[in-house]
């Protein structure tokens, strides 16, 4: 299992452990029963360890998601940082930015990835501050300023998110009934007019 960008710096070898253990209990669970089925008192009982040590080492059950959310994230990560064109480096930044959009618009139809699954049961406040909330809007503001748009990058990631966020997509996918391709050729629409690729 990947660590987690929220492992702590010279963390004990047995507390490392327990953590591992923990998550690996945390991710058999979801798999098994669903992310919205899985209790600190579940986990702690898969794990074979006190439900004390688990609040210790996550504070409460959004944390314990969040760090296994982290470890969830980390394949797509390495993806779009450095996985093939046009999601990762290589491709014109407002390819890049398509792709970005439109895999995670395919993710969150996708009932098998568990990153959306996870992510459904975190407040979005608090998804928005994770390691990989963070990636995200640093990733959409780094390509804006490489595709040479013109403005304030950091509200304009914010405003190209907010499109992308699994709430909204949840929402105009259920109760919509938008298709993913629709979704797909909005945000690809989205991109064309801020960053100008539509005009070439």
């Amino acid at each position: 299992m990947t660590e987690s960008p929220d492992g702590l710096p010279g963390e004990r070898a047995d507390a490392a452990r327990n953590r591992v253990r923990l998550l690996e209990a945390a991710a058999w669970l979801v798999a098994e029963r669903g992310a919205e089925h899985v209790t600190m008192q579940k986990v702690a009982l898969v794990a074979g360890v006190g439900k004390g040590t688990l609040f210790r080492r996550f504070g409460d059950r959004n944390g314990l998601l969040l760090a296994l959310l982290n470890d969830v994230e980390a394949e797509f990560y390495e993806a779009y940082t450095c996985g093939p064109p046009p999601l990762g480096p290589g491709a014109p930044a407002s390819d890049r930015l398509t792709a970005f959009g439109c895999a995670l618009i395919e993710r969150v139809a996708d009932e098998t990835d568990p990153g959306p699954a996870l992510g459904r049961q975190v407040p979005s406040e608090r998804r928005q501050t994770s390691y990989y909330g963070r990636a995200f809007r640093h990733h959409v503001r780094s390509l804006l300023r490489e595709a040479g748009v013109v403005g304030d990058h950091t509200m304009l990631a914010q405003a190209l998110l907010a499109f992308v966020d699994l709430e909204t997509l949840d929402n105009l996918r259920n109760d919509d009934q938008v298709t993913t391709e629709r979704l797909q050729r909005t945000w690809t629409d989205l991109v064309g007019r801020v960053t100008g690729a539509g005009e070439r």
